[in-house]
């Protein structure tokens, strides 16, 4: 069997690591033929050698350059270029993960030429049709051929839409995978291997926060009110903020001041970033990444929106949602200063084992043609 593995945004690639690792260590693993392809669609797409070797992956074998652009702009381009490496590399699966534009580009070319569609993390719903992202899952679920889901809701919303029981295959979430491969890195690594250690290593305690949605950054009132609400939280604890480039656009094309205790770092890598949140007390987040990963490591989240694709992490997890409002916000962080918060649990398979589940399963397929 030869797949072609898609990744457009880090997140993905912490995805697609995994299965990679999986597959090659797996003694049945020649069966599978696999090449990655990175879409380039996220704003850092020149990533660096140490990014994959941090990984554990080679560097991709198709580059296709997609860039910045509106969703339909982009769509269209990874198309184009996709069906190029499609109809030159004849695939019988192409694997797709997460919700981002790649995803939704790469399995509808894949599914014109009749390749199949694997898609990791499929099923997950917000029912909120204002965000892109649920588009993108949306329709790429109505495509997929093998669905790998991560928790029992995915399984339960792709059977009321109909999808035959046989294709969905409950294993665990690949995040977690990464995650715990990279927290073992991370706690055999020397410190001074950390740009920020000396600041981590200044502060008793501290917060750790993610900002980038468009629905919280792109509104200037809804943006001042979110920031208002963290400078007064910051005026009792120092709060470590990386910025991701939308994010410093919007902040600074609104003009919107911050505390001095806010201390903002430009974009951080993986390994860099997991160093600093796993210890902080608690994390403020509207990234649907980091209400998994908290959970996976027992952190304390509060996430800024109003709705999540990930119930479990709320449910089982320790996952709150707050919504949007600075009163939410300071809500949240009056009841983690007095030490109301959730311990939460792992939730089913979350073991470290779900890229091992998926491989074995396209082996499996193979075996059964």
């Amino acid at each position: 069997m030869k797949i072609l593995l898609v990744a457009g945004a880090r997140p993905n690639f912490m995805k697609i690591a995994p299965i990679i690792r999986e597959i090659k260590a797996n003694q049945n693993g020649l069966q599978l033929e696999y090449k990655l392809v990175h879409t380039g669609q996220h704003y850092d797409f020149n990533m660096s050698e140490s990014f994959f070797a941090d990984l554990g992956i080679q560097k991709p074998d198709f580059f296709l350059s997609a860039g910045e652009g509106s969703h339909s702009e982009q769509t269209a381009k990874i198309m184009v270029a996709f069906e190029r490496v499609c109809l030159d590399e004849k695939p019988d699966v192409v694997l797709v993960v997460g919700d981002v534009n790649s995803t939704l580009a790469c399995s509808i070319v894949a599914k014109k030429l009749l390749i199949k569609v694997a898609h990791v993390e499929a099923g997950l719903r917000s029912f909120d049709l204002c965000m892109p992202e649920e588009i993108n899952r949306m329709v790429t679920d109505s495509i997929t051929d093998y669905f790998f889901t991560t928790e029992q809701h995915g399984n339960e919303n792709l059977l009321k839409e109909g999808k035959p029981q046989e294709a969905i295959h409950y294993v665990g979430h690949v995040m977690i995978d990464n995650l715990l491969y990279q927290n073992e890195k991370v706690l055999r690594a020397d410190n001074e291997s950390f740009q920020n250690a000396g600041l981590k290593a200044s502060l008793a305690e501290y917060l750790f926060l993610t900002l980038h949605r468009p629905s919280n950054v792109d509104n200037p009132e809804k943006l001042s009110h979110i920031i208002s609400a963290l400078n007064q939280v910051a005026e009792e604890i120092h709060i470590i903020f990386p910025v991701h480039p939308r994010t410093r656009k919007m902040l600074d094309s609104f003009d919107i001041k911050f505390s001095a205790n806010i201390i903002q770092l430009k974009p951080l890598g993986y390994q860099e970033a997991l160093y600093l949140w796993k210890d902080a007390l608690g994390v403020f987040t509207d990234s649907g990444g980091l209400q998994e990963e908290t959970t996976g490591l027992g952190v304390p989240c509060f996430t800024i929106r109003d709705n999540t694709e990930r119930p479990v992490t709320v449910e089982e997890g320790t996952n709150t949602l707050i919504g949007t409002t600075g009163t939410n916000i300071l809500a949240a962080y009056d009841s983690l200063k007095k030490g109301n918060i959730k311990t939460g649990s792992m939730p089913e398979l979350w073991d470290g084992k779900a890229a091992q589940r998926i491989v074995d399963i396209l082996i499996d397929d193979i075996a059964s043609l």
